[in-house]
């Protein structure tokens, strides 16, 4: 199952219970739900989506469809994807259970949980009360690492300055040290509810003969990982941390004290790890050196001749950056306009579907075509449909042909296919609104953000990487 599939199907499921108070241990606890009640919900599960529409008989009236998707599943299938909610730290045992065989567990949201259902809610125009109730509560406290994937493979960008970028929030603005070593592996969900703090760090730990400082441990990486960063399973918070390793920021602790050079992650209560002097120049705990200052990414550099850059060309470069895109969804998470590049990106992957289904062959199949058309009506009713919960802002003249194409009827096969290339060059019109948007708004104030000048120093972004600018991938 894809990420973001396994996202939706938890953020529906979670639509779809009453979230109502359950006792436990002699009191009750507000948001939560049974085994019971999450297995039988999966076993016949349905979503229901409305859409307002202007009406094309009369565009002063609004028009609102409802779509139902529904789904299903044997009583054993729901049990193990509710496990994997669980290991994916997006819902947690209430009464101490770790498993989903008694049907009257009682569980909750974690603060992560409540992230992803949120994002989801955001953007499918979610506003069911129960939901609210929830999403307003004063546990909904997470921010998260929201990872970059490749979009063919849904596999994390791995490149170093990715990585690097990762090892910063891992770390913490200042070392999160805990006084003791047993306050350092303590729980997790409890330490880590803001993601805004680094992994939990033991202040002195005593290994063979030495004594250590701001040591922590493989377990300890492993649930700052799952708790704080958008990844769903273990498997991707070991890799993550073994390019730490291997990136040379953390170091395994042998068990006489010294530091042992292998390049292997154990993620045990065990293993105890350092950062290194690489590891804290990156975090920011110390100065970086002449040669990190100056930028030693010989990739990133300007070409010998070209000009400082435009702001068009620096989005152009941070849309097809991972690590500074990765920081620009942040930038713009905080200043209440990601859906700009949520957008961006997302008609990005349509406008690839489509040219893929327009060459398939020379007689494209009918039913790539309408599932192409349909990927583009879930686009247009997230951000661009009047009243749509991620609506974004773009040239009136722009918006009414899109209004107008989009609720257009469609008629035979031949018309369906012209359909989708009228929508295809309405998106691409847009998309470039909003690339032109971005870059001549949001990129300045990203660039003079304090707190991301030292990446932005190390890519290189305030020089040209490229001529001439492009403001569209089309």
């Amino acid at each position: 199952m894809m990420y973001q599939d396994f996202k939706d199907l938890f953020s529906t499921l979670m639509v779809s219970l009453p979230l109502t108070s359950h006792r436990v241990r002699f009191q009750k606890v507000e948001h939560t739900f049974s085994s019971e009640e999450a297995i039988t919900n999966l076993g016949s599960l349905k979503f229901s989506q409305s859409n307002r529409m202007p009406d094309p008989k009369d565009p002063s009236r609004i028009v609102t469809t409802t779509t139902t998707t529904t789904f299903s599943m044997a009583k054993e299938m729901a049990r193990s994807v509710c496990h994997r909610f669980l290991e994916a730290r997006f819902i947690d045992s209430v009464d101490g259970k770790t498993d989903f065989s008694s049907k009257s567990a009682v569980w909750q949201l974690t603060p992560k949980g409540m992230h992803i259902l949120q994002r989801f809610c955001q953007r499918n125009g979610i506003n069911q009360r129960h939901v609210y109730d929830l999403l307003d509560s004063p546990r909904n406290t997470m921010h998260l690492v929201i990872l970059e994937r490749e979009n063919e493979t849904d596999r994390l960008h791995r490149d170093q300055a990715t990585i690097e970028v990762i090892f910063r929030r891992f770390a913490g603005a200042e070392p999160n040290v805990k006084t003791s070593t047993s306050a350092s592996d303590s729980d997790s969900l409890n330490d880590y509810v803001t993601g805004l703090v680094g992994v939990k760090l033991a202040k002195e730990r005593k290994v063979g003969d030495r004594v250590l400082w701001n040591t922590f441990t493989g377990k300890a990486a492993v649930d700052w990982l799952l708790d704080c960063c958008t990844m769903v399973d273990k498997r991707e918070a070991f890799e993550l941390a073994s390019l730490f390793t291997q990136y040379n920021m953390i170091q395994h602790i042998a068990p006489n004290g010294e530091r042992d050079n292998r390049t292997g992650f154990n993620p045990s209560k065990t293993a105890i790890y350092s950062f290194t002097e690489k590891g804290q120049r990156v975090a920011g705990w110390v100065s970086p050196s002449t040669s990190s200052a100056n930028g030693d990414n010989s990739t990133l550099r300007a070409r010998e001749g070209t000009a400082r850059d435009s702001n068009a060309n620096r989005m152009q470069v941070i849309v097809n950056d991972p690590a500074l895109r990765l920081l620009f969804r942040e930038f713009l998470r905080d200043t209440h306009c990601e859906e700009n590049l949520s957008f961006y990106l997302d008609v990005k992957i349509f406008l690839e579907q489509y040219k893929n289904a327009k060459k398939s062959s020379s007689s494209p199949k009918l039913e790539t075509i309408r599932e192409t058309l349909a990927a583009a009506y879930s686009l247009y009713n997230a951000f661009l449909a009047p009243g749509s919960p991620c609506e974004l802002n773009i040239d009136y003249t722009l918006r009414t042909a899109l209004a107008a194409r989009m609720t257009r009827a469609v008629g035979d096969d031949e018309a369906m296919i012209k359909s989708l290339d009228e929508v295809a060059s309405l998106f691409d019109q847009a998309q470039t609104s909003v690339f032109k948007l971005m870059a001549s708004d949001s990129v300045p104030k990203f660039m003079r953000e304090p707190k991301y000048t030292s990446v932005i120093h190390e890519r290189n972004l305030d020089v040209a990487l490229a001529a001439p600018t492009r403001t569209s991938t089309s």
